[in-house]
């Protein structure tokens, strides 16, 4: 197999260790790729010579490396609704825009996907999963599949599901649901037809009915079922809002975690979107029982949905990991820009070590904490055996000057920029900050034509 040789790395954080007790970053570093893997990581001066025989080299002076990001949470269809009911809670918004949402064809779908994976890339991301829920006019799951694999991003589809309309006490309108065998039928369609458990997989698939106020509790057992008996994951959105918290209460005489309990969704093999109203009870019974939560600040300014309890999820021994969230919540898709968010809003709750991340809490969470929350050990860490997923940024960027004494605070504290090398399994995906492969102009034309069409 082929070996790459990165070498006079300025700063290479390996994101190794316990959080608690990290591995130092490494100064004048090499990385040594063979294939889809890394095969030796440290301080280029203890380096053996005959491994680096042979091997093509990339020189990364000047540049920080560190594991690629993991996203936990995305609606990458929502690129095209960009900046619609800016001043609107959860609720309303959604009431806005699921009309145009019904306006989703296939070409969209995938060109949105492409887009938005390509804008996380340019972040610094390397592994995403994506929330679809809505497939009006032919759109399937395997639309948004097909646009990850062509980019080469290592993705996490979940076949979300919208079951419960307004005329059965639902949010979303009666023509935006699917009939629940339906559902079940494709869910064990997309598992079959795409989902790799191997080592070093791009594609997985996990099943995701939307929320506690657009699913049956009957779509959530079943799926809870299917996912159990085919070995994958589970993923909803809870505990987002107050309003949500009303919602469960009045409807099923239980807070929104003790619901999901009910129906069987706790456990290792399930993960959580927002989790901003988890109580301290529940935070203590999410880390008994091995639940993940992606922590989404961007998405709960904007609708001002609150502020998730990050710290305290932690030490409660919670797998908390970052979500971008779609892209109309959003509005972008920068994922070291949300670990630069999580870290800041984090501190409008008190100091580092109370409520408070630090800079390198942040980053676990945007690495460790994303292959730990999507149930992957084998990325989120630069150690020999795991994924050549990295990514490095150069510090001569003028957002980092006068910051290069301090590369690691730098990421989360100074302005993030869009990454100059991108890397998935040995495989480069952005190379000189440019996407490798990729018209990005005409995407964004084709996008930007589909948007159009459907805002109206």
């Amino acid at each position: 197999m082929t070996r790459t040789l990165l070498r006079h790395i300025h700063t290479l954080i390996p994101m190794t260790g316990e959080r608690s007790s990290p591995a130092p970053p490494i100064r004048d570093a090499a990385v040594l790729i063979e294939g889809p893997q890394l095969i030796w990581v440290g301080c280029e001066a203890e380096l053996p010579a005959h491994l680096g025989e042979g091997a093509a080299v990339r020189d990364l002076s000047g540049h920080v490396v560190l594991p690629g990001l993991v996203n936990t949470h995305h609606h990458l269809y929502q690129t095209l609704t960009r900046c619609l009911a800016p001043d609107a809670g959860l609720f309303e918004w959604l009431r806005t825009l699921y009309p145009i949402w019904l306006k989703l064809t296939p070409e969209a779908a995938y060109d949105s996907a492409l887009l938005g994976l390509a804008e996380l890339a340019l972040s610094g991301c390397t592994t995403s999963s994506d929330h679809l829920y809505l497939y009006p006019n032919g759109v399937r799951l395997d639309d948004t599949t097909s646009a990850a694999r062509d980019l080469g991003l290592r993705f996490h589809a979940t076949r979300g599901s919208m079951s419960l309309g307004e005329s059965q006490g639902g949010l979303p309108p009666d023509r935006a649901v699917e009939r629940e065998d339906a559902i079940l039928e494709d869910s064990a369609r997309v598992i079959d037809a795409y989902h790799d458990a191997s080592r070093f997989a791009l594609t997985r698939i996990a099943l995701a009915p939307c929320s506690p106020f657009s699913v049956t509790g009957d779509l959530m057992r079943e799926s809870a079922l299917l996912a159990r008996a085919r070995g994958v994951m589970l993923h909803t959105h809870l505990a987002e809002t107050q309003d949500e918290d009303a919602y469960c209460l009045a409807r099923f005489g239980l807070r929104p975690l003790d619901y999901a309990d009910s129906l069987g969704w706790t456990g290792p093999d399930v993960w959580f979107a927002h989790g901003v109203y988890f109580s301290p009870a529940d935070a203590a019974r999410l880390g008994q029982c091995g639940c993940g939560v992606a922590h989404c600040p961007s998405s709960n300014m904007r609708l001002a949905s609150g502020i998730a309890p990050t710290r305290k999820l932690l030490e409660a021994g919670v797998r908390v990991a970052l979500g971008v969230d779609g892209s109309a919540s959003n509005d972008g898709s920068h994922l070291l820009a949300e670990a630069r968010q999580a870290l800041l809003v984090s501190r409008v709750r008190g100091t580092p070590g109370s409520e408070a991340l630090s800079a390198y809490d942040a980053l676990w969470l945007a690495t460790r904490g994303g292959a730990a929350v999507l149930g992957r050990d084998d990325i989120g860490q630069l150690a020999p055996g795991f994924a050549a997923d990295l990514i490095a940024i150069d510090l001569d960027d003028l957002g980092y000057s006068g910051a290069r004494h301090d590369p690691l605070s730098a990421l989360t504290l100074c302005a993030p920029p869009r990454v100059a090398l991108n890397m998935v399994n040995g495989r480069l995906i952005v190379e000189g900050g440019r996407l490798v492969g990729l018209d990005l102009p005409a995407l964004v034309e084709r996008h930007d034509a589909h948007s159009r069409r459907m805002i109206g």
